[in-house]
């Protein structure tokens, strides 16, 4: 049952089962016991990691979708986090509707707005592509929100949320602990919708679309709906993100949704492997716990050093891009390929050349 020549279906069903072999089933049984138990023992600290890592990941989802199973580069993913942040947060605050009602709304939003900048992919790809998702940065975040919807109800530049405004049913969210919970529920939904998705029609004509899809379209796929679509739901995965980033803060202001992350969300997919969910995950666990691990290192030279502590952003966003670099020169294919042949060489020894 562990061996792949030991592993075998008889029914289309069990060919297409998420886990296959006895082996595997058990990892994921102590990988949920670890996750739902062992880390909430762990203290404070590991669960904000753990939250952190979290908002990494549904913030990426949507750009591994369009550049890793789509083929369009985006550059303005933020944007589209921060359109869901803020109509959750105007949701609560100024309508008075339930943190859930306002995540859905929000996450929808979101995925019309963008929609709205995905319309110029029907006629242009690549580097004019590139543009226009920028575009949807600058005009959403720098524009629109910084200018006028982040003074709603004569507010100044952020919102705050009173304690105990997210609730999910009679659940108040109001510690780390139950943020991390709910970090897992919405990371957990929208990794294995994403995964079903991709392996329906839909996905499959996505990967076309990525492929070739001058050859796609002769072989009767929509291009351009299917565009459309990969924006959409890129967009509403951001706008999850987004919802998830209030209740973890419970501020949500324009400054947290800068262009930077947008490249910074390009920069985690390419360290954990594009076109893949494991690398997505991947990648989010690496940058998080590398910069964390950057902060214990440069915390106790700042003393003989002063400079460190008032320069940690730059050496942050530094070490961030030589990463990078050393993972286009030495594995171009990111960690999750490197996690596939690991696999391999335990799954075939002694035979593994």
């Amino acid at each position: 049952m562990y061996l792949p020549s030991g592993v075998y279906h008889e029914t289309y069903r069990a060919d297409h089962a998420w886990w296959q072999a006895t082996f595997v089933k058990v990892k994921m049984a102590l990988l949920v016991l670890l996750l739902l138990v062992g880390l909430p023992l762990a203290g404070n600290y590991p669960l904000s990691v753990a939250n952190i890592i979290g908002y990494t990941i549904l913030s990426a989802l949507g750009v591994q979708l369009l550049i890793g199973y789509c083929g369009m580069i985006t550059l303005g993913h933020a944007a589209f986090i921060a359109v869901g942040a803020y109509a959750t947060a105007i949701g609560m605050l100024r309508y008075g509707l339930p943190y859930s009602v306002s995540m859905a709304l929000g996450a929808i939003l979101a995925g019309l707005w963008s929609v709205l900048f995905g319309l110029p992919s029907a006629r242009v790809k690549g580097f004019y592509l590139i543009m226009t998702t920028m575009a949807a940065q600058f005009v959403t975040v720098d524009f629109i929100i910084t200018q006028y919807v982040s003074r709603v109800g004569g507010r100044g530049h952020y919102f705050s949320l009173p304690p105990g405004t997210i609730t999910i049913g009679p659940w108040i969210i109001d510690t780390e602990l139950k943020v991390y919970y709910l970090m897992i529920g919405l990371v957990t939904l929208c990794i294995v919708g994403m995964a079903n998705l991709l392996r329906t029609r839909v996905g499959r004509a996505w990967i076309a679309i990525r492929d070739n899809d001058i050859a796609a379209e002769m072989m009767g796929v929509n291009v351009v709906r299917y565009k459309l679509l990969a924006f959409f739901v890129a967009g509403v995965m951001g706008g999850v993100a987004g919802a998830f980033w209030v209740s973890s803060l419970y501020v949500v202001s324009a400054e947290h949704f800068q262009f930077s992350w947008s490249i910074w969300l390009v920069g985690v997919i390419l360290i954990g492997g594009v076109g893949s969910l494991h690398g997505l995950i991947f990648g989010s666990v690496f940058v998080t716990v590398l910069l964390e691990a950057l902060k214990f290192a440069v915390i106790p030279l700042s003393d003989a050093f002063p400079a460190l502590s008032t320069g940690f952003l730059y050496i942050k966003e530094g070490v961030f891009g030589l990463a990078i670099v050393l993972f286009l020169l030495y594995e171009p294919h990111g960690l999750a390929y490197r996690w596939q042949q690991s696999k391999n060489y335990f799954n075939l020894w002694p035979f593994a050349y």
